[in-house]
Order: structure tokens, then sequence, then C-alpha cells
């Protein structure tokens, strides 16, 4: 398991990386938050907020949760997408039948 600091610099990456891939600069972000936030954010020095992810990944043009995948895949060692989605299947579907059988 990442710790803290893994999990904020593999964000950074993740942000970083996408931002780039995408074509945007920081300063595309202004309407989200400052281009220096987003530096911080892409040296790994703060944690954003949930709601700050959101609005981040919208201007990336990706789902939030692309995003944390990303930043799961630059922060484990194995970095195998097909293993995060087949864990988050199970765990998912774990809690949807919990839901049916407590109804």
């Amino acid at each position: 398991m990442a710790t803290k600091m893994e999990i904020r610099h593999a964000l950074a990456k993740a942000l970083r990386k996408t931002r780039k891939s995408r074509g945007l600069t920081q300063e595309d972000f202004s309407g989200v938050s400052s281009r220096t936030y987003l530096s911080t954010l892409e040296r790994g020095q703060k944690s954003p907020t949930l709601d700050k992810i959101d609005a981040i990944s919208q201007t990336l043009g990706i789902h939030f949760l692309s995003l944390l995948t990303l930043t799961y895949l630059y922060s484990e060692k194995t970095g195998d997408i097909d293993a995060i989605f087949a864990r988050i299947r199970l765990e998912i579907d774990s809690i949807r039948q919990d839901e049916v059988t407590q109804s």
C-alpha cells in the first residue's frame, strides 16, 4: 500500500502527464485554480480536495476516476490496470450485494 507521500507524488505525475498529453498549460486551468496552485499539485507539495480533483478532471476532459486510476497505477509497483479494475469490480459488487441483502 502506498504512503501519503507516494500517493501525492503519483497524483502529481498523473496530473502533469495528462495535462501535457492534452496539450494544456497550467494557465488553461485558471477557471478552477491558479497556476501556482496547480504547480504545487504537479510537484506533489499539496493534496487537493475531491471537489478540486473533479474540477481539474473536467478541465482535462477526463473522468474523475480516470485521473485517480492513473494515480494508483503510478503509485503501485505493478502498474497493472486490469488487476486494479478487477479489484474494484469485486469490491463494488460485494458492497452492492450487501445493500441487497440488507434491504
